[in-house]
């Protein structure tokens, strides 16, 4: 079968990884979460992760026309060409955004042709549009040029993108999930931008054989015996994409008791995070675990699970303390809240 007809790798299919698939999981269930940051090996399965998750998710209704994937013909900008108001289904949308892309490309500008020929000024979306409601994917994060970097902010803050020159004043919805990768050994990131990623992993190669093997024997499959191989998968992303959903649904549902809001705070003061974007954070990766395992109130448990993808990237440095984020998480949480524990503290 031709590559450009095959559907991405089974999001279930991905072997190991728990860690990074569980954090795309509740930036689905919750956008406000607020992205993923995936740094580690390359060929650790980060860009097949977030494409099929994206494939795994149901369609999203929006208007056949408009530009910026808007759910009602009432949510479509002004600056949009009417055509068909009809909605339809289409995928989730899984944007990249190439390291060499110009400021243009990825706000959106002039559009030089229908300038020349017509006399005309209209605006030509940019991937910030494209990406409206679904994934902006990023490799290579950390080498990604500064000015780009504060664009990104500024998006990541409001959830529009202003475009403003050429005699343009455009503005449109941009809200997505923000994926980003790379090597923490080729750059690091700026930490404005790195405090934007909700979420951060590390991903690292299998270091057993069996695990290897497996990754190998699932790759030949599914570029060698493609229909076979999507038929063995499809039953478990669909099993996936029910619980993603129904989670969703009680998501408002879950319950927050004031022992997990101090529980947040005490982590966040032990650990010496800055600004208050950690408690938050951790509250709501938080509140997407327990929806995610069908519970009706966020736990310790909850919160212990979560706080090293939510708050190890927000720490500072402690020169006296050479022992790395994961560790000085643990060793805080053990201090605060005594032995982990496998059932619901």
């Amino acid at each position: 079968m031709s590559d450009l007809k095959r559907q991405p790798f089974p999001f279930s299919a991905i072997v190991g990884q728990d860690e990074m698939k569980r954090a795309m999981i509740l930036t689905a269930i919750d956008p406000r979460i607020g992205g993923v940051l995936v740094f580690g090996d390359r060929g650790t399965g980060k860009s097949t992760a977030v494409r099929g998750l994206a494939a795994l998710l149901p369609p999203i209704k929006v208007v056949e026309s408009c530009p910026v994937n808007s759910e009602t013909s009432a949510d479509c900008p002004d600056w949009a060409e009417r055509g068909s108001k009809r909605r339809v289904n289409r995928p989730t949308p899984v944007v990249d955004l190439p390291l060499g892309a110009t400021e243009d490309r990825v706000t959106g500008a002039l559009d030089i042709e229908r300038a020349l020929v017509h006399g005309e000024k209209a605006f030509e979306p940019g991937l910030l549009a494209q990406a409206n409601r679904g994934y902006l994917y990023i490799d290579e994060v950390n080498l990604l040029e500064d000015h780009i970097v504060d664009l990104l902010l500024d998006v990541a803050q409001s959830g529009e993108n202003v475009v403003e020159r050429e005699g343009l004043s455009i503005r449109h919805a941009a809200r997505f999930v923000l994926v980003g990768s790379g090597n923490p050994e080729e750059g690091e990131l700026r930490p404005q931008l790195l405090d934007r990623f909700g979420l951060a992993v590390d991903v690292t190669s299998p270091r057993d054989v069996e695990t290897r093997v497996e990754v190998i024997r699932r790759r030949a499959g599914y570029e060698e015996e493609y229909e076979a191989f999507m038929a063995r998968w499809r039953r478990a992303d669909g099993r996936l994409r029910a619980k993603i959903l129904k989670a969703r649904a009680r998501l408002s549902e879950v319950a927050t008791p004031e022992g997990a809001l101090a529980d947040c705070a005490a982590i966040c003061i032990a650990l010496g995070s800055d600004g208050l974007r950690g408690e938050l954070t951790l509250l709501k990766a938080a509140r997407a675990l327990a929806a995610f395992e069908g519970d009706r109130e966020v736990s310790r448990a909850h919160l212990r699970q979560m706080a090293g993808p939510a708050l190890g990237h927000r720490l500072r440095r402690d020169p006296l303390d050479d022992t790395g984020s994961d560790a000085r998480i643990a060793r805080s949480l053990g201090e605060l809240f005594g032995p982990y524990q496998t059932a619901a503290e």
